[in-house]
């Protein structure tokens, strides 16, 4: 009597199971590929892992560290205190929560320095759950990013400057400008004098510069 016996690939190992101590009925010995396809192209272990689909585990997605969390803090309190600069007209143009909008005013009144890094603290707390990407997009447009709008950013920063050191500068600016409000910058001016001898925040001085920017028109 001729035994058949199944080919098999040269290079493809196999496995030999003997059966367990409970299969009463098996008088043979079973021979099993230790990968064998399925239909669905998955690949399966041997029979003693009961024909489980060989799965990838995914790798686990850490959080965020507690480095990366504080730099974004600080990105989003310094956003928030760039938007503390803008003139009320520019904020008026963003979509921001009115609960922010009111802070960023609020923050305005503020002069003692305890008061504005709470109110600060207060304003990176509330950008938490505010889409800035929309923000960051109008706030470029508005700084523009050519030499020409930076030359006119370092114009004004001048004139500011001048401003605070001579009263022939005010003269001089008027004359070249006459639509500007001569006692409004004198009272800030002077104002923002004394806020630097007396070391307080330069609220009047940052207002000098927002005047002048009405005064003098950018070129872009």
């Amino acid at each position: 009597m001729t035994t058949h016996k199944k080919a098999h690939k040269e290079d493809e190992s196999l496995h030999i199971h003997l059966g367990d101590d409970d299969d009463e009925h098996d008088d043979g010995v079973e021979v099993i590929r230790p990968h064998a396809r399925m239909a669905d192209n998955t690949y399966t272990r041997g029979r003693g892992l009961r024909n489980l689909p060989v799965v990838d585990e995914e790798e686990e997605e850490l959080p965020p560290s507690k480095t990366k969390i504080k730099k974004q803090m600080h990105e989003l309190r310094d956003l928030g205190k760039e938007l503390t600069e803008l003139g009320k007209d520019q904020l008026a143009q963003l979509d921001i929560p009115e609960n922010l909008r009111d802070a960023i005013r609020e923050m305005k009144n503020i002069n003692k320095f305890g008061a504005i890094k709470r109110q600060m603290q207060y304003i990176g707390k509330l950008m938490r759950d505010v889409d800035t990407a929309p923000i960051l997009a109008k706030l470029n447009v508005w700084k523009g990013r050519s030499q020409q709008h930076i030359a006119y950013t370092h114009q004004l920063e001048r004139w500011r400057d001048r401003l605070m050191e001579s009263d022939a500068a005010l003269t001089e600016l008027l004359a070249a400008h006459p639509q500007a409000d001569a006692q409004r910058l004198r009272t800030l001016i002077r104002n923002a004098q004394k806020e630097m001898e007396a070391g307080r925040p330069p609220k009047n001085y940052r207002e000098i510069y927002q005047v002048l920017r009405e005064i003098i028109p950018d070129p872009n």
